[in-house]
């Protein structure tokens, strides 16, 4: 046999080992043939190709190794039984660019189902690996690496706390200054991941400059950069008032509320989402906010959504109204509390409805005027139907219930108050009654009320325990009025007539 004979062999079995793992990948990339695949003892191979002599060979392996653990946790904890990472780990270090992207696909593809599969990328050193990479001239070797840390440092802040040690942290800030769209995305993205867990680790995100290079990036015209922008900049903004200000500080509002109309719904969401994580901090970064214009924005952005985008907005007013009656008086005046309303009737899920109420009753707890504001939007029985639903959540019930007390306690609107007497249960009547027990001394014209549209008779019919605060307001309220109107509307006082007309002898 020639020696080009006995090559041929060589290279006829390197053509088969190349067209063998070229097919695997691509019947990787459909789910249903990812178990076949599997079961059919695919991981060994693979194991072994990735040690190839030929560079492609390796690189198409990982590739076909990070499809099948991309598609299920199983065949990622195959791959991890398989003792694949530290190979894939020990050979990152000496490889091509296209390998090292592939290798980083694969740290991704097995972190990203939980935080045990991350515990495993961790435990053979894929971190420090991954930091490496961003190290990498190539930009799309930084994406993949961004993108595998990203996996990773989203599960909890044990894992956020390994990517950050390892020195990500300003390696992600500087791929933020690349000028490939995708990297700074992705760069984006892993600093929200990282930040989202503690104040600490987003203390270490902010260390490094990051707000600078963000806030800079807000008026962007790529829609998936914003959202991961904004995103950052709300978990840096959520943990703390110290965090919070050094948002603000970055000069990032009015800017931002541009962005509220923006066609992407996500860029919208983590805009309005961003605006709540300041505006609960502290009276003064709410103020901030309102000064800047950003209430009407908000509830004009209310107004333009439906769903779950809503909820940060319907929130952010809430937080702004708890922090003084000031704050929840510049609410009512740009016209919030009636879209607070629309969004109570319009939005299904129990939880929208939840956070409706709970920044309804936000607004209207502070004095009489903030009460009658959610009181003529119709809101009080709403709130009452809301709390009596016994399909209503437990969440949405007590939601209803606490908010109708904090708003009844500082009510003084009598036809507001009135149709409530005739549907509240017990333990709501008697803040309805005090209310009325409270304005009726000091109101005439309340009084003539109360008695023409049937108040007074319904009063006098509540069934009140002897000594019970709800019998000390019913007598304060029928104090308000001559004896003979009360007995007049006294349960039982019609028959005391009857009798009396027939015992009557006339002259």
């Amino acid at each position: 046999m020639s020696q080009r004979q006995i090559v041929q062999v060589f290279e006829q079995y390197q053509k088969s080992r190349l067209h063998f793992v070229q097919t695997v990948a691509d019947l990787a990339t459909r789910p249903q043939n990812t178990e076949i695949l599997h079961n059919a003892g695919v991981m060994p191979m693979l194991r072994s190709l990735m040690l190839d002599t030929v560079p492609s060979i390796q690189q198409m392996a990982a590739v076909a190794v990070g499809r099948l653990a991309d598609h299920s946790d199983s065949l990622a904890e195959a791959v991890v039984k398989e003792d694949i990472l530290p190979q894939l780990v020990r050979s990152l270090a000496s490889q091509n660019r296209f390998y090292k992207k592939a290798a980083a696909f694969v740290l991704r593809a097995v972190a990203k189902h939980s935080p045990e599969l991350s515990g495993a990328v961790v435990e053979c050193g894929g971190v420090d690996a991954l930091v490496l990479c961003l190290e990498e001239f190539d930009p799309e070797v930084k994406e993949a690496a961004a993108w595998a840390l990203g996996c990773i440092a989203r599960h909890n802040a044990s894992l956020s706390h390994s990517v950050v040690e390892a020195g990500a942290a300003p390696l992600l800030v500087l791929c933020l200054l690349e000028p490939d769209m995708a990297l700074k995305r992705i760069a984006a993205s892993t600093l929200s991941d990282i930040c989202k867990h503690t104040p600490e680790l987003a203390q270490t995100v902010v260390d490094t400059g990051a707000i600078a290079h963000l806030s800079q990036m807000i008026l962007s015209r790529d829609a998936k950069l914003k959202r991961q922008v904004f995103s950052a900049l709300s978990q840096i903004s959520k943990h703390s008032v110290g965090l919070a200000e050094l948002v603000v500080e970055a000069e990032v509002f009015p800017a931002a509320f541009v962005s509220l109309k923006d066609p992407d719904e996500y860029v919208r969401k983590n805009v309005a989402t961003l605006m709540r994580e300041v505006a609960k901090q502290t009276p003064e970064l709410s103020q901030l906010i309102v000064n800047c214009g950003g209430l009407s924005k908000v509830i004009d952005y209310l107004g333009e959504s439906r769903g779950q985008p809503r909820l940060p907005g319907i929130m952010m007013l809430g937080y702004v109204a708890a922090h003084g009656e000031g704050l929840a008086m510049a609410v009512i005046l740009c016209k919030g509390v009636p879209q607070l309303a629309l969004c109570l009737s319009e939005e299904p899920e129990q939880h929208m409805k939840a956070a409706a109420v709970w920044s309804i009753g936000q607004i209207g707890h502070h004095t009489p005027e903030h009460a009658k504001a959610v009181a003529t939007a119709g809101l009080l029985p709403k709130l009452l139907e809301l709390y009596m639903d016994a399909s209503s959540s437990e969440d949405l019930q007590t939601k209803s219930k606490k908010a109708l007390k904090s708003i009844l306690q500082k009510c003084t609107h009598v036809p507001a108050l009135e149709p409530l007497l005739y549907d509240a249960p017990s333990n709501i009547l008697k803040h309805v009654v005090c209310q009325f027990s409270k304005v009726l001394p000091h109101d005439s014209k309340a009084r003539r009320l109360f008695v023409t549209s049937g108040g007074l008779k319904k009063v006098q019919e509540l069934d009140a325990e002897p000594g019970s605060a709800l019998q000390e307001y019913i007598n304060a309220i029928n104090s308000c009025f001559p004896e003979e109107i009360v007995r007049y509307y006294t349960p039982g006082y019609s028959e005391v007539l009857l009798q009396r007309l027939e015992s009557y002898q006339p002259a």
